[in-house]
């Protein structure tokens, strides 16, 4: 094995292994909560850029994001399920409506004021209802709008259409013959995936209700969560037959052997997976746990990179996660979940940072996220349309339909303003050649000389000086900004760049760097002795040479007496003095000259736009 391979060992680059969690302050969370003290690993917070709702047993308190601090055991809250609410979603495109499941069998649409609720909410939008006992999942499609798919104890997966006035059930699917542990829908709500009790993972059109694929997931008998990847693969996190915690990789179209599976560690609680489409991360974080493991996604073996983890004191009862479209870009936060404490009704931000010198807009860490904005309508879609989600871009926060009619409008306003400088020019051009030909028309009849002279100059009036001057200082501004442009294009692209460690021992890199500053100075130290006497000893040049000589040998021997011995055969230290004095002389001549130039420069530059003036009036 050579160095450079015992070097870089095991060092992967990516633009994700620094990624840190960072806690709030205490005076920035949610305190004094009332928090649900089920047992039950559900959806018990729900975040929005908006709203903070969270779970307390049969009801649930629904909070301004910006609202922090402790808030009121009396506060207003939304109360109208007679069982213990289970799940919670926030519409994606309706950051005021939100879908409840609930134990009492139905599930509930509740609209939210803006600003937030001023008296307890008991009167729902819309009711569901259609599973036969408790309602365990919900989720929102995220591409079709009004489309709720939900999953019960009665081993039912609903889809729902709740944009029709009579709240049509789009399909029923009986598949499953055990409790279903989870449910997950793909990014263009094509495919869902469910996890069960009979230990097996499926693979569902929703549409038609076929199961597309199946097989055995985990071992062990306790939860397991799925969640879909990029690239048609799907994550499972679960339990092996000796109770070992673990997460797979699997083909979504071939589930008979995982891609990748691994042993995460011994504990007992469920481990729930959060996955970053945009950044290609998952985090996993477990019920009881005190922290979070996030790892890096890729195309090929081994699938899984492990990253870091955040690692906190407090365990977690719950975690909900905040939209892409709401994290700070400002200071590079990726990711951002809302931790309910286990003990204490506390709710805490945990913002997942990538570290960058620069505030400026990352757009390596943000591409082009979810919009609040739906791509087709839910009888399109349940006709057998399947379309990518709208995007929006994190910069300017415009969705990608809206940024196109703009880039058109200025395009437009642009060409606009092209053809009409164009007409305008070439009209001062032909105002310009009207002058000139009758000018030297009437100098013809006098003069034929002269005339023909006239003829042939390039004669132009003021009018035309001052456009043509104007134009000139408008593309030299446009270069100027141009090359700014590039310039920190380059300067971040260079700023963005992984960075690779050393791991060469520190011995070897102190001696290399230590003879390298060593010949530097020295050959330095040479170059300004050689100019001090350069004028002055032109006919020892044998010497200077030999002086050279003799310090790069002793730079590659390391002599400290013999380079003072060679350094002394210069000249005597008066003769130094009167050197440097000479130079001194020199400096305050040319600084004395240069400011002589630089008056004489704003003196012809206040006389040309004294001339500008004059020729314009």
């Amino acid at each position: 094995m050579t160095n450079s391979q015992l070097w870089f060992r095991g060092v992967r680059p990516s633009k994700f292994r620094h990624v840190y969690g960072l806690p709030t302050r205490k005076e920035c969370c949610y305190t004094d909560i009332s928090v649900v003290r089920s047992g039950n690993d559900g959806n018990f917070c729900a975040i929005n850029p908006t709203f903070l709702a969270i779970v307390a047993d049969t009801t649930f308190v629904v909070i301004p994001i910006n609202q922090t601090g402790r808030i009121d055991f009396q506060c207003c809250k939304v109360i109208g399920h007679t069982g213990q609410i289970l799940d919670l979603k926030w519409n994606p495109f309706d950051d005021n409506m939100i879908a409840s499941a609930s134990d009492d069998c139905t599930i509930k649409l509740w609209k939210i004021p803006e600003g937030g609720l001023t008296s307890n909410l008991s009167e729902c939008s819309t009711e569901l209802v259609g599973h036969k006992r408790k309602v365990l999942h919900i989720e929102w499609h995220p591409t079709a709008a009004n489309v709720l798919i939900s999953a019960g104890f009665d081993h039912l997966i609903c889809v729902w259409d709740v944009g029709n006035s009579d709240k049509t059930l789009l399909n029923v699917i009986h598949c499953h013959v055990d409790m279903i542990y989870s449910l997950a829908i793909n990014r263009d709500g094509s495919l869902i995936a469910t996890t069960s009790k009979d230990k097996k993972l499926r693979v569902i059109e929703p549409r038609s209700g076929i199961v597309v694929s199946e097989g055995i997931c985990h071992m062990g008998t306790k939860c397991s969560k799925a969640v879909f990847l990029d690239n048609d693969r799907i994550l499972t996190t679960g339990f092996s037959r000796h109770s070992d915690r673990q997460y797979a990789v699997w083909n979504q179209h071939d589930l008979k052997k995982p891609l990748v599976q691994e042993v995460i560690d011994s504990s007992s609680g469920v481990v729930t997976p959060y996955f970053d489409y945009d950044t290609k991360m998952i985090y996993l974080a477990g019920k009881g746990d005190g922290n979070i493991r996030y790892y890096e996604l890729v195309d090929e073996a081994p699938y899984v990179y492990y990253l870091n983890q955040f690692l906190s004191g407090q365990p977690q009862k719950a975690l909900g996660f905040m939209p892409k479209r709401g994290v700070n870009v400002a200071q590079c936060e990726v990711f951002r979940f809302y931790k309910l404490h286990a003990a204490g009704n506390i709710c805490e931000p945990i913002s997942m940072i990538v570290p960058r010198k620069s505030t400026l807009f990352q757009s390596d860490l943000y591409p082009d996220t979810l919009a609040d904005i739906p791509a087709i309508g839910a009888k399109e879609w349940f006709q057998g349309r399947n379309v990518q989600p709208m995007l929006r871009s994190m910069k300017t926060g415009e969705s990608i339909l809206d940024a196109n009619a703009n880039q058109k409008t200025r395009n437009s306003e642009s060409k606009y303003a092209t053809i009409h400088h164009t007409s305008s020019k070439h009209n001062v051009l032909n105002n310009h050649h009207g002058n000139h030909n009758g000018n030297s028309n009437n100098h013809s009849h006098s003069n034929g000389t002269n005339g023909t002279a006239l003829n042939g100059s390039n004669y132009t009036n003021g009018n035309s000086v001052t456009s043509l001057t104007n134009g000139g200082k408008n593309n030299k501004e446009n270069e100027i900004d141009n090359r700014k442009f590039d310039n920190n294009t380059k300067k971040f692209a260079f700023l963005s760049q992984p960075t690779i460690p050393d791991y060469r021992p520190q011995a070897v890199t102190n001696i290399i760097e230590k003879s390298q500053k060593t010949s530097t100075n020295q050959s330095t130290k040479f170059h300004q002795l050689q100019a001090i006497f350069g004028q002055h000893q032109t006919a020892n040049h044998k010497d200077i040479a030999n002086l050279q000589n003799n310090l790069l040998s002793n730079s590659r021997n390391s002599s400290r007496n013999s380079s003072l011995e060679n350094i002394n055969l210069l000249n005597s230290e008066n003769e130094l003095r009167k050197a440097f004095n000479k130079q001194a002389e020199e400096i305050k001549s040319l600084r004395k000259s240069l400011n002589n130039s630089e008056k004489r420069v704003r003196e012809l530059e206040a006389e040309v736009k004294r001339l500008q003036l004059q020729q314009k009036h």
